[in-house]
């Protein structure tokens, strides 16, 4: 069955959202890592930040295998991240993302409300 999906990513986060007409299914998906807080020296090399788990994202792109139509949001890098991990290890599933939006810490209803209104508009043109 196909379906839309959003997903709502940050670095240690994601929820997949399979949205249809009247429905929404939510999977909540988490990096289980110990969290590591790092120093940024100056003068040092690097962004003073922790990548993202692969584990975590292959899980993410193993949820969106049915989807026809995905759109990605979240704030910060993780978002573009993933969009890169997608076209690197799953190209398939990657031509299947219409687009990757900022957005900061919404509910899970609003992250409903704004992806349902935004496939609605995409649908026309696709």
């Amino acid at each position: 069955m196909s379906f839309h999906a959003c997903v709502w990513i940050d670095q240690r986060h994601a929820k997949i959202f399979r949205i249809g007409q009247m429905t929404a299914e939510m999977q909540a998906i988490r990096d289980d890592r110990p969290e590591q807080h790092l120093h940024r020296k100056a003068n040092h090399v690097g962004l003073g930040t922790v990548e993202m788990d692969h584990e975590m994202m292959r899980e993410i792109a193993e949820g969106l295998g049915g989807a026809e139509a995905i759109l990605i949001m979240g704030p910060g890098k993780a978002r573009t991240t993933f969009k890169g991990y997608l076209d690197e290890h799953f190209p398939e599933l990657a031509h299947r993302v219409w687009d990757v939006r900022a957005s900061d810490h919404p509910t899970d209803a609003q992250i409903v409300a704004e992806a349902r209104s935004w496939f609605r508009t995409q649908d026309r043109m696709h």
